[in-house]
């Protein structure tokens, strides 16, 4: 991306839960708020403050109708610009980024949010995200989508229930030492592959779970980072992709979407080969058969070849998810946030117990729709 130039100065995280009866999504937006503003002290001023505000927010999941009109005066966004990006966070981080890029603002404050435990059943609203005329009579929803993309991809990388459990158990291991994530047990092998089938060949620990969270980020042109922070994280490529709406016109096992997001964000970044240039990865694993498949995509495994990736130690190679990823649990429509805050903070040094050495460049990416329908794809660099 030639001329202006886009850092993340503060991220900041509510940490995730399975139930947070006791808190509305307004109250957890404030306390990120409050959090980054004691990180790095911007204000609201109409002439050098913040005077774009970007939400990450779903009607569904909030019970309302313009979603973000209920957490507008939470986020400083009266008499403001205020823009919603409906259904995944890290799309959120693109608008601001084009925001910045374009010139029109120098500072943009990102905000997501989202309580799923509030709705009786997430596969119940994900139902509508099919076609009305055929999907959601069928009864299709995102789990039972994914059960069919997992057996289709299974039997194309010889990805096993073995596989599938090594993978959570490190996802587990991983997320013990986050202290936003939010089931942070070490659980061994034989309990993932014990645990009851929610739509086979999907167990309920190759799942997500249920999970309520909040996440900020303050954005800034170049000229304006130095003011925040000494410690910025350039975002030096963005891009998605999005698949066929009707789910069966599309090829489960491949990629075609998230290959065309990678692509552009690559070459925007001017990265030729991920393998040599990336340190970290950060993807969102809804289910535990997409983290060796949402690799491929990405570049780092060979196409078919998941069950060899995970046997080869790959995950740990490449740094993925050391976050605990989504496996862990973090919500739907902001994933995509904590993909990118998890990222930003092993680029500053600032991970804790997750963190590792020598991070210069990391990829964070998400997707939303059924099995992997629409991705996005970040590049971070210290």
């Amino acid at each position: 991306m030639a001329g202006r130039k886009v850092a993340i100065c503060a991220v900041a995280q509510h940490k995730c839960d399975s139930d947070l009866w006791y808190k509305r999504f307004q109250g957890m937006l404030l306390d990120v708020l409050e959090d980054l503003q004691a990180q790095v002290g911007f204000d609201f001023d109409s002439e050098t403050g913040v005077r774009s505000i970007v939400s990450c927010s779903d009607d569904f999941f909030d019970a309302r109708t313009i979603s973000n009109n209920g957490v507008a005066d939470v986020l400083g966004a009266q008499y403001r610009a205020e823009e919603k990006m409906a259904q995944e966070g890290l799309n959120a981080v693109g608008y601001a980024m084009a925001q910045i890029l374009s010139g029109h603002e120098d500072l943009v404050l990102v905000m997501g949010h989202c309580k799923e435990s509030q709705p009786e059943s997430r596969d119940l609203i994900s139902n509508m995200g099919f076609d009305p005329f055929y999907g959601r009579a069928l009864g299709l929803d995102y789990l039972n989508a994914a059960a069919l993309q997992a057996r289709a991809y299974m039997a194309k990388s010889g990805l096993t229930e073995d596989h599938l459990a090594r993978i959570v158990v490190r996802a587990r291991q991983c997320a013990a030492r986050n202290p936003y994530a939010n089931c942070r047990e070490i659980i061994e092998a034989g309990k993932v592959k014990a645990s009851p089938m929610l739509c086979d060949p999907i167990r309920t620990l190759h799942a997500y779970p249920v999970s309520d969270g909040a996440v900020g980020m303050l954005l800034a042109s170049e000229a304006r980072a130095k003011e925040f922070t000494d410690k910025p994280v350039w975002l030096t490529g963005f891009a998605n992709c999005m698949d066929s709406f009707f789910f069966g016109d599309r090829d489960l096992a491949g990629n075609f979407a998230l290959k065309g997001a990678a692509e552009r964000a690559y070459k925007k970044a001017g990265i030729r080969d991920p393998k040599k240039s990336v340190d970290l990865v950060e993807v969102m694993d809804a289910y535990a058969y997409q983290q060796p498949m949402w690799l491929e995509g990405l570049g780092f495994c060979e196409d078919g070849r998941g069950a060899r990736f995970i046997d080869d130690a790959g995950l740990g190679k490449y740094k993925v998810n050391l976050s605990g990823g989504m496996l862990a649990g973090d919500p739907v429509i902001i994933s995509g946030l904590y993909r990118a805050a998890n990222a930003a903070l092993q680029l500053r040094g600032e991970a804790g117990d997750m963190q590792v050495p020598d991070v210069k460049c990391a990829v964070a990416q998400s997707t939303n729709g059924p099995a992997g329908q629409f991705h996005s794809v970040l590049i971070l660099e210290a």
